[in-house]
């Protein structure tokens, strides 16, 4: 598929499992977000990152067969369910994606286990309860100040959705998903393919009334983890639905994402934050973008995918090079130099949770393991 890197990718994927099976020694089925002082802390099964870590331990798990890591990432995986059956329910919103197909959808994959099978299906059928019919959208979030919100990262929640309409053999799922997609594309992706990340819509009529920054500098700046999010979301709906408009979004997303990459190939968290040559740089939103690119390159026929596919090697290589802490002891994670919310000022310049697994899914890609959550 590619010619450049490659002799350093069986070295970092391993690395990187046995740095997952070393911590997973110490945390067990965990939920984490963000390190602190280079250490993972521990965080409740409602948090929207709860699925990732149990997710990193299905990937080392697949390729090495160890059952403790099995057995963790189920324990993780029940305690999400639980999460479902008390008032944590109340916290649960569009995330559930994220929670329960690195878990749920993941496990029942590799075990074909039908407990999994079902908790797939209940997480479906709660992001599904969050469709708006009018508008054609999936709302984020439950608090009275975020009524009406649309944010791109759903965009990589809808596989849950695609998941249980095949899986079950219903399409009110799949139909749920593009016309949420069919909506982002419209509202939050621009004619440039850089997006937006939060579009507020009213709720009575449906329509569209503003762009918001969210996470990023401002409403009309390029926040790059929703630019991954974005290309990786509209592939994944492309290979589900064979929809040529999603396919033509994600090539639109992942082009201008790779023309905003800087010259040392780490993205800043905003390709156009006025700084952004200076700014706090986002591994995490390199990791999604990577393992997107390799997803659209599968995608196409082997001349037009070779492009991405390399996009892709040189930006795991960057990854692997300016932000890895694979070797370092004084470090849980793979990856460093990631910005959470930095208009809050939170977890800047930390390593972040998803940012591990998907730079995890995407060296396990490039040796040829396809195969994921999504």
């Amino acid at each position: 598929m590619m010619t450049t890197h490659l002799e350093w990718v069986a070295s970092a994927r391993a690395a990187a499992e046995t740095r997952v099976t070393t911590l997973a020694a110490r945390l067990g089925g965990a939920y984490l977000h963000a390190t602190r002082e280079g250490r993972y802390i521990t965080h409740s099964a409602d948090e929207w990152t709860s699925g990732f870590w149990p997710g990193l331990l299905l990937l080392a798990y697949r390729c090495s067969g160890d059952h403790e890591l099995l057995a963790a990432a189920t324990a993780a995986e029940v305690g999400l369910e639980q999460a479902v059956t008390d008032d944590r329910l109340l916290l649960l919103h569009h995330d559930v994606g994220f929670q329960f197909s690195p878990t749920a959808v993941m496990r029942y994959k590799l075990t074909s286990d039908l407990a999994a099978r079902r908790r797939g299906f209940l997480a479906a059928n709660l992001l599904m309860g969050r469709f708006n019919p009018v508008g054609a959208f999936i709302e984020a979030w439950n608090t009275e100040d975020r009524r009406g919100l649309v944010i791109i990262d759903t965009m990589m929640n809808l596989p849950l959705l695609f998941w249980a309409a095949e899986t079950f053999n219903q399409p009110r799922f799949r139909n749920v998903a593009i016309a949420h997609a069919r909506t982002a594309m419209r509202t939050h992706v621009r004619p440039s393919g850089e997006t937006h990340h939060v579009v507020r819509f009213d709720q009575e009529t449906g329509a569209p009334q503003e762009a918001r920054g969210g996470q990023g500098y401002a409403p009309d700046s390029c926040w790059s983890r929703g630019q991954s999010w974005a290309l990786y979301g509209f592939a994944l709906a492309y290979r589900y639905t064979h929809l040529n408009e999603f396919l033509s979004t994600a090539c639109r997303v992942a082009d201008s994402f790779i023309a905003a990459l800087p010259p040392e190939g780490v993205p800043p968290w905003d390709f156009a934050a006025p700084d952004a040559a200076t700014s706090p740089r986002d591994s995490s939103a390199g990791a999604i973008a990577a393992s997107g690119l390799l997803e659209l390159a599968t995608l196409l026929p082997s001349g037009e995918g070779l492009p991405y596919a390399n996009a892709a090697a040189d930006l795991l290589h960057a990854l692997t090079t300016r932000c890895g802490m694979l070797h370092d002891p004084a470090y849980d994670a793979l990856l460093g130099h990631a910005t959470g919310n930095l208009p809050k000022g939170q977890n800047i310049d930390v390593s972040l949770i998803y940012g591990d697994y998907y730079y995890l899914e995407a060296l396990q890609k490039l040796e040829g393991l396809h195969e994921t959550c999504w």
